[in-house]
């Protein structure tokens, strides 16, 4: 292969961002700060609470901790660059930190796909299975299944990537978008892109489509299953599948609107890749959470447990002052 040095003349990217009008921009600065503070606060409390709670113990919540993990992970990718260059005029990139950003943001949504399969997986055989689940879905299956996750997701990012980086940029350098992604890259190569484009619908729309299509048997298996059971198990299993669901479709959807068509952009690109990047992950907890009893009793044993803890901290400085 020819060297990508000698391959390229484009140095650094602009970011056209997510908006060109400033009183947008400022509104939208302090909208995004909130949701970017949310993910953090939310998703950290998630994995908190699941790492010192005992009664969290079930695959369902070990599952749960790396989802949350990958959404503090994937939206930090864009979110502090979309979050910066609100109150910037030149929105700038350097080509080394693009081909980084497009890794990262592919490594993360594709582990964060599986995962979501993954889970999927874990209340289908729970539900049809109960009695012989603690065998099937045991620590070390969760194990595998969380690491193959992230082995799929990093093996993907790498085609993505590959793709991108021998692409020969002439110029423009304008990206219409808020971070680096494959097809806005696509659409400044000065050659011949309907090949590599085919592949990159394959390698993410594939994906995509294909783990959303078993998201959809699974929980139409699911469905199925539960007429059998009493209204008692199953007004709790829907409850808890609604909650998967939702996040489903909020993160499926918009993915398989940007990546299942080749080398093609649209103007409202920009607004659906913010439910994914950043919309999900800062739901993702409250969906969780506020739709979950056992995490919601878990997070306030919690809480208790840091007022007391305090509380005996207070009184040993008051008796030590004494």
């Amino acid at each position: 292969m020819v060297p990508m040095e000698n391959k390229n003349n484009v140095t650094e990217f602009i970011l056209h961002g997510l908006t060109q009008d400033k009183t947008v921009a400022k509104m939208c600065f302090s909208l995004f700060l909130i949701f970017y503070a949310t993910i953090i606060l939310g998703n950290l409390l998630i994995i908190t609470t699941i790492k010192t709670s005992e009664q969290l113990n079930s695959p369902m919540y070990f599952f749960l901790s790396y989802l949350s993990f990958v959404d503090i992970s994937y939206s930090t990718v864009t979110a502090p660059k979309l979050i910066y260059d609100l109150l910037v005029e030149k929105k700038t990139i350097s080509f080394v930190g693009c081909i980084a950003q497009l890794f990262a943001v592919h490594f993360f949504g594709c582990t964060e796909i599986f995962l979501l399969t993954v889970m999927a997986y874990d209340r289908c055989i729970a539900i049809c299975k109960p009695l012989h689940y603690t065998n099937i879905v045991n620590k070390h299956v969760c194990g595998w299944l969380v690491a193959a996750s992230w082995v799929g997701g990093f093996i993907h990012s790498v085609v993505q990537t590959l793709l991108a980086i021998w692409l020969p940029f002439c110029g423009p350098s304008e990206i219409d978008h808020y971070f680096c992604d494959v097809h806005p890259l696509l659409k400044l190569a000065c050659t011949d892109v309907y090949i590599i484009g085919v592949i990159v619908a394959v390698n993410s729309g594939g994906i995509s489509l294909s783990c959303f299509v078993v998201l959809v048997v699974s929980y139409a298996v699911i469905l199925v299953s539960l007429r059998t059971c009493s209204s008692k198990v199953r007004l709790k299993s829907l409850y808890t599948c609604s909650s998967h669901i939702t996040v489903v479709i909020l993160f499926f959807g918009p993915c398989i609107f940007i990546y299942i068509r080749p080398s093609t952009t649209f103007s409202a690109d920009k607004m659906v890749s913010v439910f994914y990047t950043i919309i999900t992950p800062m739901l993702n907890p409250l969906i969780y959470t506020l739709r979950n009893e056992e995490v919601k009793n878990a997070m306030k044993k919690l809480w208790i447990r840091k007022v007391k803890r305090c509380d005996k901290q207070n009184n040993t400085v008051h008796v030590c002052m004494m």
